[in-house]
């Protein structure tokens, strides 16, 4: 017998393992379960035969890599390197499975010959069969590990960077630009809004007063400007200009060096990207005095000077509601800049009992929780057996929801196209994680003003 490893601290390389893991190949190949739990300490490494140790040593007796498989098909089938390199071109194919069945007669000979045993000769084929679903090459595992963690060490490092170089590079990846910047404004990133006299095109860096004292999770003095580009309505051409023209000093002014028409100037307003050239200091009012003005403005009579005034004053506009406010963002930006849409809902979703994403990381293992939020994802993997996995965002982070496929089936159709929902279920957590996963239960609609929008099956 064997002894039990000591668990030891996470290195590169169980990062490199982790990105492995992860994929189709050893989930169908049952490796997940069994490698996490020998990493772990919970289980002591085995080897289906003696001539299996060099090749599967490294990963505690669980093939992860490809390079893994073809020196097991030479160690334990007696297969030369030209054969483990058509079972390596067989695993990548298209058409793999039929390829593979060519070999697997070949394969169980060979092991039948070294003196596996029919169990263990299974065992070894159904794992090397898994992988023709697909199977990660370790210097591909490598390389994506390295990015994993070089993108950790910007985003901890440098946030206000990492989030305006990830908003230029829209449209891209798996989060939305909302996404982004929520979890940088929980991490101590200030983002600020498009502004005609402030602004670029695309999201830049901008200087913010040195306070006296520095929060620890603000690792900048610099905020992020949003781009004139982001604001729904407004081309990427139009915005160049008016960062090439910029200052202006009133709406007229701006028409008329920008050459902008009346839909490209109401998007600037609904985005308070004009902020700065209404006369007031109040934002809110400000956003609609603009609305007013630039509607205003074209119902006077053509004339060389285009914002010529028809003689209606103003009135006097109320300030917008928090409502108004986040949905108008969410509009024109797709960003929540004036606030997460259910922090406007929290008291009553506190009093029915729905806690805050922030709340579940000291909630104990297998608690019943309830929770609510905005869609921001939906994903069924076609290897996870008809499992459905969520996320949820509230203003203080986001939650992993899955639904087994009897529960998929049970609220599918509340699940599957709302924008926000209220989800109770038991509270999962793997040992020595901080991560969380709700399994879902039961499933309610939530209203909230607006939401950026899910992203759902990519």
């Amino acid at each position: 017998m064997g002894t039990l490893p000591r668990m030891k601290p996470r290195t590169f390389s169980d990062l490199v393992v982790e990105v492995a893991l992860i994929r189709p190949g050893p989930i169908q190949g049952g490796s997940v379960h069994p490698y996490l739990r020998r990493r772990a300490g919970k289980e002591i490494p085995t080897y289906p035969h003696p001539l299996a140790k060099p090749a599967l040593e490294k990963t505690l007796g669980i093939p992860l890599f490809q390079e893994q498989l073809m020196r097991l098909s030479i160690d334990v089938a007696g297969f030369s390197p030209l054969e483990a390199d058509e079972l390596r071109a067989a695993m990548g194919a298209k058409r793999s499975r039929e390829r593979m069945a060519k070999l697997e007669q070949r394969l169980l000979n060979g092991m039948k010959a070294n003196g596996l045993t029919q169990s263990a000769a299974e065992h070894v084929r159904s794992q090397i069969i898994a992988f023709s679903g697909y199977g990660f090459p370790e210097s591909h595992a490598i390389s994506f590990a390295y990015i994993v963690y070089a993108s950790a060490w910007l985003k901890y490092h440098y946030p206000t960077c990492w989030l305006a170089a990830l908003l230029n590079a829209q449209p891209m990846g798996f989060w939305s630009p909302s996404s982004l910047v929520t979890d940088a404004r929980h991490h101590g990133v200030v983002v600020l809004g498009p502004d005609v006299n402030l602004s670029s095109a695309t999201a830049k860096l901008e200087s913010l007063p040195v306070p006296d004292e520095i929060d620890d999770c603000i690792k900048s003095n610099f905020a992020v400007r949003l781009g004139l580009s982001a604001i729904r309505g407004l081309s990427v051409k139009s915005a160049k200009v008016i960062e090439s023209n910029a200052p202006y000093r009133d709406l007229e002014d701006l028409a008329k060096r920008c050459g902008l028409e009346k839909k490209a100037m109401e998007s600037l307003a609904s985005a308070g990207a004009v902020s700065s050239i209404v006369d007031t200091d109040n934002k809110r009012i400000a956003r609609r005095l603009a609305i007013w003005d630039i509607g205003n403005a074209t119902r006077s009579h053509k004339s060389d000077v285009l914002f010529t005034s028809i003689g209606i004053d103003r009135p006097k506009l109320p300030e917008e509601a928090a409502q108004e406010s986040i949905a108008l963002d969410l509009f024109s930006t797709g960003t929540p800049l004036s606030g997460h849409p259910v922090s406007q809902l929290r008291d009553e979703l506190t009093h029915a009992g729905a806690l805050k994403a922030i709340d579940l990381k000291t909630c104990p293992n297998s608690t019943r929780v309830k929770v609510a939020g905005v869609v921001t994802h939906r994903q069924k993997p076609p290897t996870a057996g008809g499992v459905v996995f969520m996320n949820l965002e509230d203003e203080t982070g986001l939650i992993n929801v899955v639904f087994s496929p009897g529960a998929w089936v049970r609220w599918r159709d509340i699940a599957s196209d709302s924008d926000a929902l209220i989800i109770t279920g038991h509270l999962e957590r793997a040992q020595g994680t901080i991560a969380h996963t709700l399994k879902a239960e039961k499933v309610e609609y939530l209203l909230v003003v607006a939401t950026p929008g899910s992203r759902d099956y990519r």
